[in-house]
């Protein structure tokens, strides 16, 4: 080959990568990011949850909540816990006798907190999600925990019941997965809600 064959060829494959790179580096992706925003704002956003119009979390992430007065989620394996940067389960397994002794240890402390039998303890009270960050518990779980934070705000349980019910959301799609309540949303209704 010739050396204006070469450079004839160079030439062609340096403009499919300069058009390739604007199209599939600069253009679709920008029209993707429109897309999102358009049709699916909240969602692109990262699902932001306002309170007193500053941002205090997002509903697809769980974050901790400490104290009496506040619904607790389920525990986190992700690093310290919620560690977003460390998202992941523990890897302990069904037979793992740590996993064993740590849900029993969760089991007592959860159910000498909100004075209930330890047999009443939900899976997911004592259960880290697979992420780690799920900011969901189960009703079963809200449930349990009623009368601490009702007592602790003083507050009647039926009102705080009521509003845990009014958090409870359905199934995805109808059929998947179980009844969830999502512990940021239900903590910050709580503080609408008042109590000491």
């Amino acid at each position: 080959m010739n050396l204006s064959g070469l450079f004839r060829q160079s030439w062609a494959g340096l403009r499919v990568l300069l058009l390739f790179t604007v199209v599939l580096g600069v253009a679709y992706p920008l029209a993707v990011t429109g897309v999102s925003q358009l049709a699916f704002g909240h969602q692109a956003d990262g699902s932001q949850v306002t309170h007193d119009g500053e941002v205090v979390g997002s509903s697809l992430i769980g974050q901790p909540f400490d104290g009496e007065q506040w619904f607790h989620p389920r525990p986190s394996a992700a690093g310290d816990g919620y560690d977003t940067l460390a998202s992941g389960g523990s890897n302990l397994g069904p037979e793992s006798t740590e996993l064993l002794a740590t849900v029993e240890e969760r089991r007592a402390a959860v159910a000498e907190e909100n004075g209930v039998d330890p047999a009443a303890v939900p899976p997911d009270a004592v259960t880290a999600s697979g992420s780690g960050l799920d900011p969901h518990i189960s009703p079963d779980y809200a449930g349990i925990q009623v009368d601490r934070v009702a007592a602790a705000r003083g507050l009647d349980p039926s009102e705080v019941q009521e509003l845990v019910d009014d958090h409870t959301q359905g199934r995805v799609l109808g059929f998947l997965g179980g009844e969830r309540v999502n512990v940021l949303e239900l903590n910050l209704a709580l503080e609408e809600l008042g109590g000491s």
